[in-house]
C-alpha cells in the first residue's frame, strides 16, 4: 500500500521512489500553518515527495514555492508531483543540501516550511535512504534554524513539525539565531495518549507565543472535530 500513490481532494502524489512515505505529520504542518499574511515566496526545507510544498500550492497564492530535496530518488518524485499537480507552474524542487542552498541563493521567502528529520538516536537501519530521511546528522537542527534565519524575509515564518520532546532544544537553538515562537501546538493522538509531536512558528520577533493543543482521535479511527476540519480539505475521507 505504502508504495500507491497517495490521492488527495485536488491532487495526487506519487511515493514508490521516497523512503519516507506520506504521513500525518507533514499533512498536519501543511494544514495547520498560518497563511494569513499571504506569502508570496514559500520555501520547503527537505520535500520529500513535496506533499507540504503541494498543499501550499492549494492553500495559498504564492506566487513562488520552491523546494530543495537531498536524495536523487526523492528530489526526482517530487520534481514530477510537481509537475503532474495543477500548480505546475509556481513550484520548482532544487537538489541540494540546505546548505550548498543558502550558499547560492541571495533570495529571501516569506514563509519557510520543513518537517525535518528527527530521530538522534545512535541507531541506523539497513535503508540509507530512509536514514537520511530520518536522523538529525543529515539534517542538524543548529544547520536547520540558521538556514532559515537567512533564509527567512524580515517579517516571515519559519515552521516545523517536532517530537514534543525536542520543542525546548529546537526553541533554545532557534533563538540563537534570532528566531523566537510565535504559535505551538502539542498534538496528541488521543486525550489519554501523551504529547507525541509539535508544531512551531518562529518570527524574527519575541512574542508571548499563543499555545494550543491537537487531540487527533477520541478513540480509533474517531477523529476529533478539529483534526476533521484541519485536514478535510486535503483527505478524500475527511
Amino acid at each position: 500500500m505504502a508504495n500507491k500513490p497517495f490521492n488527495f481532494k485536488q491532487f495526487t502524489v506519487a511515493q514508490e521512489r521516497c523512503a519516507m512515505k506520506i504521513g500525518t505529520d507533514g499533512v498536519l504542518l501543511g494544514a495547520w500553518v498560518s497563511i494569513e499574511n499571504s506569502p508570496q515566496s514559500i520555501l520547503d526545507i527537505g520535500a520529500g515527495t513535496g506533499v507540504i510544498s503541494l498543499q501550499l500550492a492549494q492553500r495559498s497564492l504564492a506566487e513562488t514555492i520552491d523546494a530543495i530535496e537531498i536524495d536523487n530518488d526523492a528530489y526526482e518524485q517530487c520534481t514530477e508531483n510537481f509537475e503532474n499537480s495543477p500548480w505546475a507552474d509556481r513550484l520548482f524542487c532544487y537538489h541540494a543540501s540546505i546548505q550548498e542552498f543558502v550558499s547560492e541563493i541571495e533570495e529571501t521567502y516569506d514563509l519557510i516550511i520543513s518537517n525535518p528529520p528527527f530521530y538522534s538516536e545512535n541507531f541506523k537501519s539497513e535503508n540509507s535512504a530512509r536514514d537520511i530521511a530520518r536522523f538529525t546528522d543529515a539534517l542538524p537542527f543548529d544547520h536547520l534554524a540558521i538556514s532559515a534565519s537567512h533564509l527567512l524575509s524580515e517579517n516571515g515564518t519559519f515552521a516545523v513539525i517536532l517530537p514534543k520532546k525536542e520543542e525546548t532544544h529546537f526553541i533554545e537553538i532557534a533563538a540563537k539565531s534570532n528566531l523566537f515562537p510565535k504559535r505551538i501546538c502539542t498534538v496528541k493522538g488521543t486525550p489519554t495518549s501523551e504529547e507525541k509531536r509539535s508544531l512551531l512558528e518562529f518570527t524574527f520577533q519575541k512574542n508571548n507565543p499563543s499555545l494550543e493543543t491537537l487531540v487527533l482521535e477520541t478513540k480509533r479511527h474517531l477523529y476529533t472535530k478539529e483534526y476533521r476540519d484541519l485536514v478535510k480539505d486535503f483527505y478524500l475521507k475527511m
